[in-house]
């Protein structure tokens, strides 16, 4: 990083429009814990319930550092438990009437067969929130099956449109499934618990499979296919709505995206890159026109764009008032100004690599904004206090450790010596 990230520091006094909310999650992987972050971010208790290996977030490490687990578990506390013996089931079972949500991704089944299907919880506290998270369902004929996001991802069709038709489908190189699932996921507790509070409801059962949302972001598909009997094509960084669209190299070697999707943005290209009279010729004077015609108009739009450096190119069509833009690896956005001065990243105090580079609460409200309170925590730091709430002492929480029940990331007796 050649440019200095802002310095910030937690704000463990922090108050959000959650506070008040207490949220067991039980969940593992990213999209349970992408749900759960955005509403610790706002304020919210969020309890990661972790076995004693932890969650697996922490095992997915970068040079020994778990990066993932420093950015998804930010704002939460760790209760350490062995839920496949009966003290820690005990445990967690006191623990449910304080709790608004219940966040879980077993395999379907599991939570039944550990005595808290949602009948039993909601037994215990009828205005809980349950979020069961899986890759297909609480039902039907794939409920077994593993839920990975990969997998989702291929079967929802995503995979099937997206690179060049010339190659294999591509899958996404990050977690999408899980943070679309995560996204929806959020949304959909605010919607319960609106009814809990607001409307005097009772809880319910949230099914959140991660295959029903990323079907759900990819639009019309369905639609399309039964006006044209076409599968889509796989068309690389083109459209097949508008042109033109498409990622251009530059003459250093990086890329722009440049999409003008109106006819009078269209036209406005035209006449930038000195080719006026292509807004009268039939291949590329409507939208509809542009797109069968993609390849070529790219090749003209290209052979400019080649010419000239990133920078170049985004300084040139912005003057012309043409919507482009630059296509940035880490490297750059960590350097841009506008980056920088929105504070989109910050770096906050760690003690594996000092300082550790964060991303915003978001979304930013003017009125109640989120915050970054504390760092991600240690296995089981949060066990006594958590566990002195509903009157476990030094004494038992001893023997519950000495059992295995509860677990902690160092041992009792380390951190009674440290």
């Amino acid at each position: 990083m050649t440019a200095a990230l802002p310095k910030k520091n937690y704000q463990p006094a922090a108050r959000g429009p959650l506070t008040g909310v207490r949220v067991l999650d039980l969940s593992r992987l990213v999209a349970g814990n992408m749900l759960t972050q955005v509403l610790g971010d706002f304020g919210a208790e969020v309890i990661k319930v972790e076995p004693p290996a932890g969650d697996t977030l922490r095992a997915w490490q970068t040079r020994g550092i778990q990066t993932n687990w420093k950015i998804y578990a930010r704002n939460k506390k760790s209760l350490g438990l062995e839920l496949r013996k009966p003290e820690a089931r005990e445990l967690l079972a006191k623990l449910v009437p304080s709790a608004a949500m219940w966040v879980e991704s077993f395999r379907p089944g599991t939570l039944e067969k550990m005595g808290f299907g949602p009948e039993a919880l909601l037994e215990i506290n009828p205005k809980l929130v349950i979020v069961r998270i899986s890759g297909w369902g609480q039902d039907g004929p794939y409920q077994r099956r593993p839920g990975f996001g990969t997998l989702v991802e291929g079967m929802s069709g995503f995979a099937s449109f997206n690179g060049f038709a010339d190659r294999e489908p591509v899958l996404p190189p990050m977690y999408l499934a899980d943070t679309v699932a995560g996204l929806y996921g959020t949304a959909a507790v605010m919607v319960a618990l609106r009814e809990v509070e607001k409307n005097g409801g009772r809880g319910q059962v949230i099914d959140l499979p991660l295959l029903d949302p990323m079907f759900a972001v990819l639009g019309p598909q369905a639609a399309n296919y039964r006006l044209t009997g076409k599968v889509k094509p796989r068309t690389g960084s083109r459209s097949t709505n508008a042109g033109p669209r498409n990622a251009y190299r530059c003459k250093d070697g990086l890329y722009v995206c440049l999409s003008s999707s109106t006819q009078k943005m269209a036209e406005r290209l035209f006449h930038s890159i000195g080719r006026p009279e292509l807004i009268a010729d039939p291949r590329y004077s409507t939208n509809a026109e542009r797109v069968k015609h993609a390849e070529a108009l790219d090749e003209i739009i290209g052979e400019f764009i080649a010419r000239r450096s990133q920078a170049e190119n985004v300084a040139f069509f912005e003057k012309a008032e043409v919507t482009i833009g630059p296509i940035y690896d880490i490297r750059q956005i960590l350097e841009d100004p506008h980056v920088l001065a929105r504070e989109l990243i910050a770096d906050y105090p760690d003690p594996d690599m000092g300082a550790f580079p964060m991303h915003h609460v978001v979304p930013r409200l003017s009125g109640t904004p989120g915050s970054i309170r504390t760092p991600a925590p240690r296995l089981g730091e949060h066990n006594r206090a958590l566990l002195g709430e509903i009157g476990v002492d030094n004494a038992a929480y001893a023997k519950l450790f000495a059992a295995g029940a509860v677990c902690e990331g160092v041992s009792l007796n380390q951190e009674e010596e440290a």
